[in-house]
């Protein structure tokens, strides 16, 4: 993940270098569920669902000429996982049912390209790739714990310029976590020698609006 961040920080410096335009995007909406599972055997497996609810954030995006534009973007999502899960290992079987508080940020490199109809609506597509950051909570042990993926995105949607520096912004977006969720991480016991060996990937669908800034750029 070093190499990741790195790699992000580098990319963000050339944009920023070459930027001819810059803008403030504001993002807000609706995240749907998503089931995560896995049965590493007959006595050790979990079953779970990330819930739904609001996810906010926001994103420096630069624009290069004839090249699209580049954004650093950050995303918060607070929510609940409910979940069934059993360490045949360790508890000798017991089957375990836990309300998990869950806070998922994402860390985004995303690269748009933007299809301008007129003055008013300019419709988008793009993708990105960065960290996904998990913090998982046990209330019923009072076991927390954390870790960074690998994560991508895809998403499009359209700008609608309401003036000449402020847009109303509308998205579907589809963010993933390779291996996020799973392991004595996250739904295993949290006692030594518990939990899963095996993950589950992690897909998010949304449906977010927003608005957008041109900010003013200095002369040069």
């Amino acid at each position: 993940m070093k190499k990741l961040t790195l790699f992000l920080l580098f990319v963000t410096i050339s944009a920023f270098a070459s930027a001819q335009e810059l803008r403030l995007n504001t993002y807000a909406g609706y995240i749907f569920k998503d089931k995560v599972d896995s049965y590493y055997s007959s006595s050790s497996y979990y079953e779970g669902q990330i819930q739904d609810g609001l996810r906010w954030g926001g994103g420096i995006e630069y624009h290069i000429p004839n090249r699209g534009a580049i954004e650093i973007q950050y995303l918060r999502q607070d929510t609940n996982a409910p979940t069934i899960y059993q360490d045949g290992g360790f508890l000798g079987g017991q089957i375990q049912n836990t309300n998990f508080d869950v806070a998922i940020n994402w860390i985004m490199l995303n690269g748009t390209r933007y299809f301008p109809v007129n003055e008013i609506v300019e419709p988008f597509a793009g993708a990105g790739i960065g960290m996904g950051i998990f913090n998982v909570y046990n209330p019923d042990n009072g076991n927390e714990n954390s870790a960074t993926k690998f994560s991508w995105n895809v998403r499009g949607g359209s700008n609608f310029w309401l003036a000449e520096n402020i847009a109303f912004r509308v998205q579907a977006s589809l963010f993933s976590a390779t291996q996020a969720i799973g392991g004595g991480l996250y739904f295993g016991t949290g006692g030594v020698g518990g939990g899963l060996s095996s993950y589950s990937t992690l897909y998010q669908f949304g449906l977010e609006g927003g608005l957008v800034f041109r900010l003013p750029q200095a002369s040069r």
